[in-house]
């Protein structure tokens, strides 16, 4: 029984490293673009692709992410050609989403009891499997990012200098809407629909508080996630609480504690400058 326990915890303690790993760069690129709301949007779009999954009886995470892929493709087309607002494209997804998975999940017979691991999340459900899906995501996201790094910079801080430039803007657009949707869909077993955003900012929000620029801020953000990860992790196993919660309470305290910090610096730059001594 230990040793079945022991499995469960080393999986879900390398699910968290993989996790503060891709998380923190697709936040990091999120935060840069301005990306946040669309990502919510997308987030809970997901949940029609479960719905839609467990009525039909296949996979739903990959119902979920071809809703997710979906969706944050079309947001981002409605959006270039000015057809609608992006706010108000984000909130057509987010209801409709919400409305088929609700729809779908009230038509599936019985009970489905894997729905709240994906609305509330729990990483001691991870498998081996989905450890290597990650793993493979990570592999792919890092390579990228890697190969294409200063192209996504520049991209997501001014894509008119980009296109006048001559660089593949609509390319490095569609490819990282891509790769966000799919860390989301990942992501949702983890933390679940509810938390999933808290570790797609938090993380970066804190970075922000010590440095300004995108490898400086993405650098930090996964040093800060595997931080409270590990911690909130090693703490939901000795107080016996979940852990995703834990985790998005550990990210906000050290978010708290970073931009108290923060000020007490400005504070003490603006009291020591020569007109104001």
């Amino acid at each position: 029984m230990e040793l079945f326990h022991y499995d469960f915890f080393l999986n879900a303690l390398m699910a968290v490293v993989l996790l503060s790993i891709s998380s923190a760069m697709i936040g990091t690129y999120i935060i840069s673009r301005r990306l946040v709301s669309i990502s919510g949007g997308v987030t809970h779009a997901c949940f029609g692709g479960l719905g839609l999954g467990y009525f039909l009886g296949v996979s739903p995470v990959a119902m979920a992410a071809l809703f997710a892929i979906g969706s944050s493709l079309g947001v981002q087309w409605m959006a270039s050609r000015q057809q609608v607002r992006e706010d108000s494209a984000i909130a057509v997804i987010w209801a409709i989403g919400m409305a088929v998975g609700t729809l779908f999940i009230f038509l599936t017979p019985g009970y489905v009891p894997e729905l709240n691991s994906f609305l509330f999340g729990n990483i001691l459900t991870i498998t081996r499997s989905d450890l290597w899906a990650f793993l493979l995501f990570t592999i792919v996201l890092t390579l990228f990012m890697s190969a294409r790094y200063k192209q996504i910079v520049t991209c997501a801080f001014d894509a008119d200098f980009a296109r006048v430039r001559r660089l593949p803007v609509t390319f490095i657009n569609t490819a990282m809407t891509v790769l966000v949707a799919v860390c989301i869909v990942l992501t949702i077993r983890l933390v679940g629909v509810m938390l999933l955003m808290s570790m797609f900012s938090l993380p970066q929000m804190t970075a922000e508080t010590m440095a300004r620029r995108f490898g400086s801020i993405m650098r930090l953000s996964i040093a800060v996630s595997l931080l409270c990860s590990i911690s909130g992790l090693m703490l939901a196993t000795v107080i016996n609480v979940p852990c995703s919660a834990l985790i998005v309470l550990t990210m906000a305290s050290v978010y708290i504690a970073a931009r108290a910090a923060a000020s007490v610096r400005e504070r003490f730059h603006r009291n020591n400058l020569p007109g104001n001594r």
